[in-house]
């Protein structure tokens, strides 16, 4: 007759995945979403506790409906922001990274203040250090969700993440010092309420701003200022709607040093502002290595040769650039190609035909370059396929 010991030997010896050290069984179901993690707590009396010191969570929260839906199981799933802060009650472990991501169907249900109660538990009892609130909003209506002013207590912070949330001048805010990486994406957020956040982020090296209304604006040079050891810095819609060029934008008093990597997109680069904005950057990056550029229309470069011919892109080695192929834009390529001794790539993606594809390029081909080994490459954009009469 089977001792009770052996029917648990038994078991031990099909079910090997308990037997794994904790670290490794914690890192199992931080692969999991956070709500099927807890759901392992059924399997057994030794899994009951298991999920309770995952440090990183994450939650997708949905609308839960009150009529019945062909997928029930799949209706059971969804959580709220009640469900979320039960679970985080339940949490035993320290909890370093936290991922939110409020669905557009739980737009109406979504709630400030359930929000606010949610981070400052976090606040008082976790040290979190990767924070993302991703508010989707697939709607035609532009739709931003209120960010509480608890998220300025998270003193432990080295990445931050905000999407589709509007942002208030926090009336208590005494810095994250570690915050390493802060990405504000699709935002409402005043120019000033920006620059207070970044002055108060020394160690910040990565940077990627979407900013879709301000209200007010500050100059280049406030904003580079508050940015004295960024190495990764993206910018994207339209800059100039907050952004105001300083009265001599080519003798920018602050330099970008630490700079390594510079991404421009989306209406960033139109007009003359574009212009501008872009040649004042690449003046005050001289240690530059990689660049992204979307340069919309109208920019103007004319005036290239004398106000910038002392710029020189020692370290630039990669460049991406998406343009019309004017005359004037292909001009702000050579002027690229003569200042960067160690650039390997050149892609260029193009939305003109191939004639003018293939006249500009032969226009970079013959240009003279600091470089002897680039390697230049265009791609262009297919053009949608014609309609057909029936």
């Amino acid at each position: 007759m089977k001792t009770r010991s052996m029917y648990k030997a038994e078991r031990l010896s099909v079910d090997r995945i308990s037997t794994l050290p904790q670290p490794i069984l914690e890192t199992i179901l931080s692969l999991l979403p956070t709500e099927e993690a807890a759901r392992t707590s059924i399997l057994s009396r030794e899994w009951r506790y298991k999920w309770t010191n995952i440090p990183n969570l994450r939650f997708e929260l949905h609308a839960r409906t009150s009529e019945l839906t062909p997928d029930i199981e799949s209706e059971m799933k969804y959580m709220d922001m009640y469900d979320v802060y039960r679970v985080l009650l339940l949490h035993q472990g320290p909890i370093h990274q936290l991922t939110l991501v409020i669905e557009d169907d739980y737009r109406e249900h979504y709630d400030y203040f359930e929000l606010d109660q949610i981070i400052l538990h976090l606040s008082r009892n976790h040290p979190v250090k990767v924070l993302a609130l991703n508010g989707r909003d697939d709607s035609e209506d532009d739709v931003w969700y209120k960010l509480p002013e608890s998220v300025f207590t998270l003193h432990h912070l080295t990445d931050l993440y905000l999407s589709t949330f509007d942002i208030d001048h926090p009336s208590v805010f005494n810095g994250f010092g570690g915050l390493r990486s802060l990405d504000l994406s699709y935002v409402t957020i005043s120019a000033q309420t920006l620059l207070h956040v970044l002055s108060n982020c020394p160690s910040l090296k990565t940077l990627s701003l979407d900013i879709w209304e301000s209200g007010d604006t500050c100059t280049m040079n406030e904003l580079l200022k508050c940015l004295p050891v960024i190495e990764d810095l993206t910018m994207s819609g339209d800059v100039s709607e907050w952004l105001v060029l300083d009265s001599v934008p080519q003798e920018l008093p602050t330099s970008l040093i630490h700079l390594k990597s510079l991404c421009l997109n989306q209406m960033c680069l139109t007009g003359s502002f574009g212009s501008a904005f872009l040649l004042a950057l690449i003046k005050c990056s001289p240690n530059v290595e990689r660049m992204h550029l979307e340069m919309e229309y109208d920019l103007d470069f004319s005036a290239i040769k004398d106000k910038y011919s002392d710029v020189w892109l020692e370290h630039l080695n990669v460049l991406g650039i998406c343009f019309g192929s004017t005359d004037l834009e292909t001009e702000f390529v050579k002027f690229i190609l003569a200042r960067s001794p160690r650039l390997k790539k050149v892609s260029i993606l193009t939305v003109v035909d191939r004639k003018r594809e293939s006249k500009m390029l032969k226009t970079l081909l013959r240009a003279p370059r600091a470089s002897p080994g680039a390697r230049i490459t265009t791609w262009r954009v297919p053009k949608p396929p014609k309609s057909v009469r029936t």
